[in-house]
């Protein structure tokens, strides 16, 4: 029998309980600094030695965190369904869940690509420093999709969405576009949820949507819950 497609959408939030802070929390500040200087092309032509110091200390960070019961339980829905996971989140804990269709939105920072040629893309998991280049001598930079720049992986997200049998948003504030306008792509009474301890009120969705007011590490064992109901 066919499995029914889960598509999940995340966010910070899952990543929160792990330890990975996110600078939405507070005043636009991200780890003491303003967003603008170290999440822009802008601020990386300014000074790109402090922005990809930034990037080194938040992979750093990566190295030392582990995921957490929300993303373990995603990764054990596939035992039932066909689980595509949609995340605004550049950290790997998805994929070190086990989780096998894992869908960056905002890039991924075990990674570095050439300021040049948007194709070379490359596995990076130490520091990158000035004078780490491709092979045609141009500068590497994080794979990070900074803010002002283009979401090219949204495309492949609509066309996953709009699969979806079951759709759920997790550790998402859902005021991110263009993230946020994939619930509009999913089919008529494709059931949503929607976990999070403090949900944001979602306006004109086109399907029913339940609320499981927790984090995630407390809200994906009772969505599994839920969903097993369906499938019985």
């Amino acid at each position: 029998k066919m499995k029914k497609k889960l598509v999940v959408l995340t966010g910070a939030g899952i990543s929160a309980e792990s330890g990975i802070k996110t600078f939405r929390d507070a005043d636009g500040l991200w780890e003491g600094h303003d967003v603008m200087e170290v999440a822009t092309p802008e601020g990386f032509e300014k000074n790109p030695k402090l922005v990809l110091e930034f990037y080194n200390q938040r992979r750093a960070q990566l190295h030392k965190v582990k995921p957490n019961a929300g993303h373990y339980v995603l990764a054990e829905l596939e035992e039932i369904f066909d689980v595509h996971i949609i995340t605004q989140n550049v950290d790997n804990l998805h994929e070190q869940a086990g989780s096998s269709n894992v869908l960056h939105l905002h890039g991924e920072l075990f990674k570095a690509r050439s300021t040049k040629d948007k194709s070379y893309i490359i596995e990076w998991k130490k520091d990158l420093v000035l004078g780490d280049c491709d092979p045609n001598g141009y500068q590497l930079r994080p794979h990070i999709v900074w803010f002002g720049e283009a979401v090219p992986a949204i495309e492949t997200a609509v066309v996953i969405a709009q699969q979806a049998d079951y759709f759920a948003v997790i550790g998402t504030s859902m005021q991110v576009y263009p993230a946020a306008g994939l619930l509009h792509y999913t089919k008529p009474n494709v059931p949503v949820f929607y976990i999070d301890p403090k949900p944001a009120t979602l306006y004109d969705l086109p399907n029913s949507l339940e609320i499981i007011k927790a984090t995630a590490t407390k809200g994906v064992p009772v969505l599994k819950e839920k969903l097993m109901s369906f499938t019985i």
